[in-house]
């Protein structure tokens, strides 16, 4: 029977998740957006359901099954009830449908419409021009991927399971059991006697091969690209994860501490001048860019593909470039009104929550670091340290540690996209998506969705792993830790723990380097050197 406390913890769940998703499209969206892009939004609000409710099914497996293996099976009374398997196929055939099909289709239709405004064709356009455009570019994605997904699974959907082979004595030879008759019909376990000395007899009459032996079985399509989303979203996570992890703490502590203080007279002069001479280089810089690109429009003509290539690549880094100068120009800009004209409707309370946060998002860092040095790196772990603290809620309030086990992966989710800003704000290698209240652009939403997907399964997988010994018994530590596991090419990655090991290493670099240079700087030496280097490109 299906526990009505985990259907109505599920019903307000998905509408918290989709609530909040609304929330952060209808706020953060930029006023160009406000009547528009109807199907990117709902794109948007429901991937952000789909990547929560992702990261949710892991506590919500664990409640449902009670950390008690009869769940799947011989003993339902004290479980939940919920067919997790259906949940998490269900998920895991969404997830490429989201990030390989429905997210590029909107980037793509959303960002026609914008090529046709900057060439100022979009009078008289008709829309099923941008839809054919859109469809034309997600048909050859969809091939591509297609045929990725579809050799893999046809080459790659083997695992070896080991298994240790046991032998006991004949069936006859075991005890008899009296039951216990009911009032009603229904036999539990509880009707069985308990064990006894027989019983102890019959089990050390066993023997054991030494040996393990494996057993290769084929799985299912959409276990396996559950593990092949999760392989591949995993360099994502390892990167931008380990990078968000020590980037997250330091920002919220560093917003505290750089919280706006009124500024006398000589100090307003001295940020006001610096301020216009930013803009006024960075105009320069904006229409020097403006010519080059012109230019270039008819030198691209006359080149070769990879002297094409190359200049086309040069300009794009250096459109990244200038749109990082202009972001960073923005935020002190803001952070210079709330010095002095905003200084007095300047809420007080937030560099307070900034700081709260900080230190929460330390704590949580420091706890993932030691439980993979600790528990997942090692073999034997030395200590389960958070399985432990799980546990023991266990034994006053259950739901606490389910609430615990949230947090903990929520926070991983958020880490991946605090890495991924920070990293592209800091090297151009991509355009930066920053969530700006009231400035953010549906592409914003739609990449940073893109990423929160592709990061959600290896974020499960993580937790499962770090948190086994609590989650032993869910659904999902049998499909990560036991099938994908041991997955033909892909398994390796996660028996040889290469992602973990690359996670943590990419974390102490990064403190390492944030310690070096904590805060994001594009001052006015910047401005001034990619203006001079327009200069020199535009006059040769």
């Amino acid at each position: 029977m299906v526990d009505i406390f985990l259907i109505c913890v599920i019903v307000v769940g998905f509408f918290l998740l989709a609530v909040i998703g609304l929330y952060l499209v209808v706020k953060y969206q930029h006023p160009d957006d406000k009547n528009d892009a109807y199907i990117p939004k709902l794109v948007v609000l429901l991937g952000f359901v789909l990547a929560g409710g992702t990261v949710f099914l892991l506590p919500l497996d664990v409640a449902n099954n009670s950390n008690f293996a009869g769940c799947e099976g011989f003993n339902t009374a004290v479980c939940g009830g919920l067919n997790m398997v259906l949940f998490w196929d269900i998920i895991y055939w969404l997830i490429p449908a989201w990030v390989f099909i429905l997210i590029p289709f909107c980037i793509f239709y959303y960002e026609a419409d914008d090529g046709m405004l900057m060439a100022g064709t979009s009078v008289g356009a008709k829309p099923k021009s941008k839809l054919k455009e859109a469809l034309c570019y997600e048909s050859f994605v969809v091939v591509i991927f297609g045929l990725i997904f579809a050799m893999t699974y046809l080459f790659l959907n083997t695992t070896s399971i080991p298994v240790r082979d046991w032998t006991g004595p004949d069936f006859a030879a075991g005890p008899l059991y009296a039951i216990t008759e009911e009032n009603n019909s229904t036999f539990s376990a509880s009707q069985l006697q308990n064990m006894g000395d027989e019983d102890s007899a019959i089990l050390n009459a066993n023997t054991v091969n030494p040996e393990l032996s494996t057993m290769e079985l084929s799985i299912n399509p959409a276990t396996f690209y559950a593990g092949l989303m999760a392989w591949l979203g995993w360099f994502l996570f390892a990167c931008f994860g380990g990078i968000g992890m020590a980037a997250l703490p330091l920002d919220l502590i560093l917003a505290f501490v750089n919280r706006p203080h009124h500024m006398d007279a000589v100090e307003f002069a001295e940020a006001q001048r610096s301020l216009r001479d930013r803009v006024n280089e960075l105009v320069n810089v904006g229409e020097l860019l403006k010519i080059e690109q012109e230019e270039n429009a008819q030198k691209y003509e006359k080149m070769g593909w990879r002297e094409r290539r190359k200049a086309m690549a040069e300009e794009k880094k250096t459109w990244i470039k200038f749109k990082q100068a202009v972001y960073l120009m923005e935020e002190d800009a803001e952070d210079f009104a709330n010095c002095t004209a905003n200084y007095r409707n300047y809420n007080p309370l937030i560099p307070i929550f900034s700081l709260l946060g900080g230190i929460l998002a330390l704590v949580l860092s420091l706890c993932w670091v030691l439980q993979i040095i600790l528990y997942m790196l090692p073999t034997p772990p030395v200590t389960p340290f958070l399985n432990e603290y799980f546990r023991w809620f266990e034994t006053w309030f259950n739901l606490f540690g389910v609430l615990s086990v949230a947090i903990f992966s929520f926070y991983l989710l958020i880490c991946a996209v605090k890495g991924c800003f920070k990293f592209g704000l800091r090297f151009l290698f991509f355009q930066v998506h920053p969530m700006k209240l009231n400035k953010t652009y549906m592409s914003s939403f739609l990449f940073n969705i893109g990423l929160v997907l592709l990061c959600a399964l290896p974020v499960v997988q993580f937790s499962a792993s770090a948190f086994q010994d609590y989650a032993r018994y869910t659904t999902v530590n049998q499909t990560f830790n036991v099938q994908l596991y041991y997955l033909k090419f892909f398994g390796w990655f996660w028996r040889s723990k290469v992602f973990e090991y690359a996670l943590l290493v990419i974390l102490l670099l990064t403190c390492i380097y944030l310690g070096c240079k904590p805060k994001d700087t594009s001052g006015g030496k910047d401005s001034i050197s990619l203006r001079d280097r327009l200069r020199a490109r535009v006059s040769g």
